[in-house]
């Protein structure tokens, strides 16, 4: 094919030491989504290096590979299924950007996809991407490298009308280097999501992570994912790879690769990285009865949803050892659930955690403040409801706009320069809102800070499951202390009325 070393070296632009809040959970784990696409070349007969920027340093490290493997084509390609990738922080897109640059300068062909590539096409084309992959994009990678192989070392001979490109679903190029941009049709997800093999763990130093974890929380965590997409239309949610869509990969098979992370990589924890687990409770049973026949069983952490959680699939989880529960409860007030288009009422949050406490696992709640017209009442109906229902942790944001959502054509009037956090601990409001950013700092402070009390006196009986964020600069016994400063600034925080509006 006259490639030379290795035919693609793939990366992402996570690097973890760039997010300040996440140096402080640190719970690294394997670009998942890379390491898929990783896997199909190979299986396809490609030579494939990864280089993985979550604890690597990516202006040096990233030069070194490039240097070392001598790629014709380099995949900036994000992992997906991790929810920092799908903030789209201005970090990442300046690791990517200068990623961009290291290859270009080297004559490689490159490639990017991800969730920051989807939303800004002109943007990475520009700055001297030769494709950026839309969607779903497997597929789509190995299509490319395909036809690269047959076009080098012409790739302007590939994009020129007639071209193998324009056959490829799920591209977007300039035709000429600038010109005239091209997008190809869409390419349709994938429904049988057993056909692709499992990630290529194998690229990754596998015993740099393990070293990671144990060193900060005693045990070693692998990620994982069962399935891809969310049908559920919350209009805050970003959906640019997978849309509403939902597929499900067989029990059977997600418990074969439970599993192998288990007994070929000494995983003693996983993380189920889906937008939604336990979708289907049919499924769910069937994941427990295929992980006991294979004694598979690690304790493991998942995102879901609080009506989903019923005693019938909160008992098949627990079968098959999960812990711990992350549900997107946002509000603790029906109007903002409702004007969120959530779809779940309030009644079923108390049933939910109740259910998991009944078998043992830990409930933690996704809480989001700021969202468009919510008020000091409605803020308050979600602390009565923390206070009442009392969770095992709670993750703390602001209404975050992005692109693609309701949400973001409702307020992009008001966005400024500022369109995108920086890192995950930005939690920095882009639109008008109610109040200004330090008020909700506070708020955020205040609540992981109470939580954090009841934690402390608690049997931390689920061991393995119970990772915490240290809260910087914060004795959790000041609490109180803190609930005052939140009056204070309720007060000199507050907004016009305009910024109090209800969609």
């Amino acid at each position: 094919m006259g490639f030379r070393m290795a035919d693609v070296l793939l990366t992402h632009s996570y690097h973890l030491f760039y997010d300040s809040k996440q140096v402080r959970k640190m719970q690294p784990y394997p670009p998942l989504g890379t390491l898929y696409a990783a896997a199909l070349l190979r299986q396809y007969g490609f030579s494939v290096a990864l280089f993985d920027a979550m604890l690597e340093d990516p202006e040096r490290g990233f030069t070194a590979a490039l240097a070392r493997h001598r790629p014709q084509i380099v995949a900036i390609y994000e992992d997906n299924f991790n929810f920092l990738s799908k903030m789209c922080l201005t970090r990442m897109r300046e690791v990517a950007f200068g990623m961009l640059d290291a290859a270009r300068a080297t004559g490689a062909t490159v490639v990017v996809n991800g969730s920051d590539a989807s939303d800004h096409v002109e943007q990475y084309l520009q700055r001297g991407s030769h494709f950026v992959l839309l969607g779903e994009a497997e597929w789509t990678l190995l299509g490319l490298v395909r036809a690269l192989a047959q076009a080098q070392p012409d790739v302007q001979q590939l994009r020129l009308a007639g071209g193998a490109a324009e056959t490829i679903p799920g591209l977007a190029f300039w035709r000429r280097d600038p010109g005239e941009e091209i997008r190809t049709s869409s390419r349709p997800l994938m429904r049988n999501l057993d056909e692709l093999p499992f990630p290529a763990r194998d690229l990754v130093d596998i015993g740099r992570y393990h070293q990671t974890w144990k060193s900060a929380h005693g045990f070693f965590s692998l990620n994982a994912v069962a399935s891809r997409g969310c049908p559920f239309r919350c209009n805050w949610c970003a959906k640019p790879i997978y849309g509403n869509s939902f597929h499900a990969r067989s029990a059977k098979r997600v418990a074969e690769e439970m599993r192998q992370l288990k007994e070929d990589f000494g995983a003693e924890h996983v993380w189920f990285a889906d937008d939604i687990f336990a979708l289907k409770p049919q499924w769910s049973l069937e994941f427990a009865d295929e992980v006991e026949r294979r004694r598979a069983a690690l304790p493991f952490k998942i995102q879901s949803r609080v009506d989903l959680m019923t005693p019938e699939v909160v008992s098949a989880l627990r079968r098959a050892g999960c812990a711990e529960v992350w549900m997107g409860v946002e509000s603790g007030s029906q109007r903002i659930l409702d004007a969120m288009e959530k779809g779940t009422y309030l009644a079923e949050i108390p049933a939910a955690r109740e259910n998991l406490r009944r078998h043992a696992m830990r409930a933690c709640f996704f809480l989001q403040f700021g969202y468009p017209g919510e008020t000091w009442e409605d803020i308050q109906e979600t602390i009565r409801l923390v206070r009442r229902t009392r969770p095992d942790d709670i993750g703390v944001s602001v209404a975050y706009p992005l692109p693609g959502t309701k949400f973001y054509a409702r307020v992009r009037e008001q966005l400024g320069e500022k369109t995108n956090w920086v890192d995950s601990d930005d939690l920095a409001v882009i639109f008008k809102g109610a109040y200004t950013n330090e008020f909700y700092w506070a708020l955020r402070d205040a609540l992981h800070a109470e939580v954090e009390t009841w934690s402390q006196a608690q049997s931390r009986g689920n061991g393995m499951s119970c990772v915490r964020v240290p809260l910087v600069g914060k004795d959790s016994t000041g609490a109180a202390h803190l609930w005052e400063l939140v009056d204070q600034l309720e007060k000199t925080c507050r907004r016009g009325a305009d910024a109090l509006l209800l969609w």
